[in-house]
This record gives structure tokens, C-alpha cells and sequence, in this order.
């Protein structure tokens, strides 16, 4: 009787040891708790670096399938204008300010030669 009192007392204390390392031991459930977060983290991010992806996908298309897509970028990027157009900058501030900043497309817009006013002449 004695011999099993000691087995059950041995079988007991190793279920102890097991638990406290599955509940706090390396590879146990803090650490996976620890893991799933991460995950989480990781997906998040995913998700946006996807929509990012999703939305330069789009304007790739929209470059290699639309021609006024091409146009608005060389608008807006280089500050092109077609042939026959003619280019006014508005200037917002004090008249004769000089500033070192090039103008940004919000500011200027090019005009289509048969629908800009004539300049007035000066007699």
C-alpha cells in the first residue's frame, strides 16, 4: 500500500510540473498568447499594405488604358500643356512677392487657345 501512496504522490507532482510549464514554461500559453497578437498585428498591416496595393493596381490600369489619365498626370506632375494652349498662373498674395517655392498645379492651369480671351492691347 505504501508503494502506491508514493506513485500516486510522484504521478501527482509530475501533472503539477506539467502544468505550471504548459501555463508559464517556454512554448506554453503565455507565449502563445503572445504569438496571436503579433499575428494580429500582422494582418492588420496586410490589410492595408493590400489596399495600397489594390489602389496602385488601379492607377496602373488606368495609365496603361486611359489616355486621360496619362494627360492628367503630365498636368499635374510635369506641368505640361497641349499644343494651341496657353498657360496662366495665378498668383494669390501680395503683388510682387517673390517666393522661392514653384508653383503648384492648384495655382496654374493651361487654357485651351480658342477659349482664352484675347490680351487686351494697350494703346
Amino acid at each position: 500500500m505504501p508503494l502506491l501512496k508514493w506513485l500516486a504522490l510522484i504521478l501527482i507532482a509530475l501533472l503539477m510540473g506539467l502544468q505550471i510549464k504548459l501555463w508559464v514554461g517556454d512554448g506554453g500559453m503565455r507565449d502563445l498568447r503572445a504569438i496571436r497578437a503579433r499575428v494580429a498585428e500582422q494582418q492588420a498591416q496586410n490589410a492595408k499594405l493590400k489596399q495600397r496595393n489594390d489602389a496602385l493596381h488601379a492607377d496602373v490600369e488606368d495609365l496603361k488604358h486611359g489616355q486621360d489619365a496619362v494627360e492628367a498626370r503630365a498636368r499635374s506632375q510635369l506641368g505640361l500643356v497641349k499644343p494651341g494652349e496657353v498657360f496662366y498662373q495665378v498668383v494669390n498674395g501680395a503683388a510682387g512677392a517673390a517666393s522661392s517655392a514653384p508653383p503648384s498645379a492648384s495655382t496654374a492651369a493651361p487654357v485651351s487657345a480658342s477659349t482664352a480671351a484675347a490680351p487686351a492691347s494697350s494703346d
